[in-house]
């Protein structure tokens, strides 16, 4: 099967670019052929279709000229139909596979590949077809007004409190709406049951809806020896807002007993350095997956103190399949994650002392966990075998459908 992939980023940056580059790999190993258009950009992956992808939008840059193609960027702009166009023509794919695309390349090439009468299937590694902010977040509180009205992105300024940037973002929403987007994507993938349950209750149909959570590569993987976890517990994240990083370091200045190590880079990390500056809190900044996983396989338990709607979050499964409980904060699709007293625990999002709290019970309960069981469940559950037998079944089932609908 000739499959094309398209995600905005070809590097690892986050999670949608994390599963893309791994099911790239996953699907080549099992004897497909595999395109990726994506646009240019410094870090990108080595590509033999690299001549096929539009230059860089980049929505941080100063400069007349580049803000004209950010502004026309998010709803199709030449270049991206031009190359998108060529690269179905020369490589001529059986399906189309979408992951992070809005912005920099946008959902114009969704319809591109349906007037080719060639199938998409889209996985959603977030909220943005509801939220036009994608983290659901208003006054970094979970908010859902969008999923039913998106006008009220320009009432609360929800884009970075910019009534001209949240005026793009209501524009880009209407434009690429429901209805469109249904259209032109066969099924919808959403790595979880929370997500699944908001596309309809954002009005999208069920038949268009399928659940699939995400996977991990093998070769991720160690055999597992269940070694003796050391004193600390972690934090594997971008140090941003909506992530509730400062709510941990809040919960962590109060329990000097225990050593936390944050691993991530983000828009706050000079700040948070400044203010949480003690000797217990260890500011990791990036890890290659070699380094991460040395701390992550030897860390008491993961903690991901979310405060906005995660999806299926790729670090709680690398956490779980290296057998480190998580410590999970009750919202989005996290919870799916977590059964209570197994392979973690829970608290109540953005609640300091609920945290802390549920730190100290997370240390007082670590002789209660077994690492070697919690491994094993996780690699069964999220095991890329299992998953490549499930997308190809999607992906046939697609493919034998008569009507592009």
């Amino acid at each position: 099967m000739k499959i094309l992939l398209s995600n905005k980023y070809y590097y690892q940056r986050g999670g949608g670019e994390i599963y893309t580059l791994g099911l790239e790999k996953l699907l080549k190993e099992n004897g497909h052929q595999v395109a990726v258009f994506t646009m240019q950009h410094p870090l990108n992956n080595a590509s033999a279709y690299s001549d096929y992808f539009p230059e860089e939008a980049d929505l941080n840059k100063s400069g007349f000229k580049n803000l004209v193609k950010v502004l026309i960027r998010p709803f199709g702009s030449f270049s991206v139909r031009r190359k998108f166009t060529e690269l179905l023509k020369t490589f001529k794919p059986d399906i189309v596979h979408l992951n992070n695309i809005h912005s920099q390349l946008s959902p114009i090439i969704a319809g591109i590949a349906r007037r080719h009468r060639i199938p998409v299937v889209w996985t959603l590694h977030d909220h943005k077809l509801l939220c036009p902010r994608y983290d659901c977040t208003r006054n970094e509180k979970p908010c859902e007004l969008c999923f039913s009205y998106k006008f009220n992105v320009i009432r609360y300024k929800c884009m970075k409190n910019s009534f001209s940037k949240s005026l793009v973002a209501y524009c880009e929403a209407i434009v690429w709406n429901k209805r469109i987007l249904s259209r032109y994507t066969r099924l919808f993938l959403c790595p979880s049951s929370f997500l699944m349950k908001n596309m309809l209750k954002g009005g999208f149909k069920a038949d268009k809806l399928k659940t699939l959570q995400n996977f991990i590569l093998e070769e991720k993987l160690t055999t597992f020896l269940n070694m003796e976890k050391n004193s600390h517990y972690c934090y594997i994240g971008r140090l941003s807002v909506e992530k509730g990083i400062e709510t941990l370091l809040r919960a962590a200045m109060d329990l000097p007993q225990y050593e936390l190590r944050v691993i991530g880079t983000g828009p706050l990390e000079k700040d948070l350095k400044s203010r949480y500056n003690a000797r217990h809190i260890i500011f990791e900044g990036f890890k290659n997956w070699d380094e991460l996983k040395d701390i992550l396989e030897r860390s008491k338990f993961m903690v991901m103190p979310s405060e906005c709607y995660e999806n299926n979050p790729l670090s709680m499964i690398e956490s779980l399949c290296l057998g480190t409980p998580v410590l999970g904060a009750r919202i989005g699709g996290i919870p799916e994650l977590i059964n209570d007293g197994v392979n973690g625990y829970s608290f109540t999002s953005g609640d300091v002392n609920n945290l802390k709290e549920s730190i100290t019970l997370m240390f007082t309960k670590s002789g209660s966990f077994n690492y070697a069981d919690i491994a094993k469940e996780a690699r069964a559950k999220y095991d890329s075998r299992s998953y490549y037998r499930n997308l190809i079944e999607i992906y046939n089932n697609v493919l034998n459908e008569t009507d592009v609908k």
